[in-house]
């Protein structure tokens, strides 16, 4: 990332939600979906050279806000974040985020943007990249368990990055389901509503569970499934929050992000600290294997890391070069003397 000049370092770019709508149009969603799954993979082959640390969590009965920084060395960014499952009842987003970067030399931000539109392009990205080193080799059928505000995201990065054009979909709320199919029908797939979760697994080879609701849930009982699956479970992203039987678990190779966070908030919960689980980064450089059987079932425990903030935020900021898809916002002091910042002050009033 460039040094700004010092002319522009009192001025932060800031993409709205409109300007961040307008940037995935501006692209195209597959190939935002493309690259961004890119700038997170290029990421985890770097994974040692980051600075990582889990999520800065603050929990009550309604829900969690917490804060995901972390740094490269040249670049530190960090995401506020919530997640209250009880917002939708109330016309609410479950989720809501903003991020920020900073150039780590002078340490002054150079990026604000909105994320809650991000964090949902991100974690699908993050979940087809994953797929794309997990899943069957040619499998095209996902089973989609949960149809809410996170759904069409997933689908459309797994067909744009893993060619899955065949969804299955499942929600115990079936108004979910035919806006799934309403916002999808357009875009390439075949679509089946489901009127249960078995249903929707027959004849998938990628099974998805994205539900929200904050309990320990069993969305996926263990004899629901079968070998040689590859299961992108995100649904669980807090204590106390799980969707998957303790038994997938312990028929599976599990593949994490990060394990001192995972092991709080993702099904891992549920197991002994000492429960075997790969850190997705070394299966992506070549230090852990990812599938090696036909019938393995595999697993990814995802939660979201700050990393995967990290790259999206940058891939944004190289995206905004040569756009007007964001504004400049003043919102450092900048006094002609740095040692003189009251000055300042007293002459914005004239004296």
């Amino acid at each position: 990332m460039p040094v700004p000049a010092p002319s522009d370092l009192a001025f932060v770019p800031f993409v709205s939600v409109d300007h961040m709508m307008q940037l995935v149009h501006h692209i195209g969603i597959d190939d935002m979906m493309i690259g961004l799954a890119e700038y997170i993979e290029s990421d985890f082959r770097r994974w040692e050279s980051f600075d990582k640390t889990p999520r800065v969590a603050s929990h009550s009965k309604e829900g969690v806000i917490e804060l995901m920084p972390t740094s490269d060395g040249e670049v530190y960014g960090f995401k506020y974040v919530n997640g209250h499952p009880k917002n939708t009842k109330e016309g609410l987003q479950t989720v809501t985020a903003f991020g920020l970067l900073a150039d780590v030399y002078t340490g002054y931000p150079v990026l604000l943007s909105e994320m809650t539109v991000l964090t949902a392009l991100r974690t699908a990205a993050t979940s087809a990249m994953v797929a794309k080193h997990l899943a069957p080799k040619g499998g095209r059928t996902m089973a989609m368990i949960g149809n809410g505000a996170q759904s069409e995201f997933q689908a459309t990065a797994m067909r744009a990055v893993c060619g899955i054009d065949r969804l299955r979909l499942y929600d115990n709320d079936q108004q979910a389901t035919k806006k799934t199919i309403r916002n999808l029908e357009d875009r390439g797939f075949h679509l089946t509503a489901c009127s249960t979760a078995e249903e929707a697994i027959e004849g998938a080879q990628v099974i998805t569970t994205c539900t929200a609701d904050k309990q320990y849930a069993t969305i996926l009982s263990d004899n629901m499934v079968g070998a040689g699956v590859h299961i992108n479970a995100i649904g669980g992203d807090c204590p106390g929050k799980t969707e998957l039987a303790k038994g997938i678990l312990q028929r599976s190779d599990v593949f994490v992000e990060y394990p001192p966070q995972t092991r709080i908030e993702g099904e891992i919960q549920q197991m002994p600290e000492d429960f075997a689980i790969t850190e997705m980064w070394q299966v992506i450089t070549g230090q852990a294997p990812g599938r090696t059987s036909a019938d393995q079932i595999t697993l990814f425990d995802g939660v979201g890391f700050a990393i995967e903030d990290h790259s999206a935020l940058r891939y944004v900021r190289d995206q905004l070069e040569g756009t007007d898809l964001y504004q400049r916002l003043d919102m450092l002091a900048d006094p002609d003397d740095p040692r003189d910042l009251f000055g300042m002050l007293l002459r914005a009033k004239g004296e």
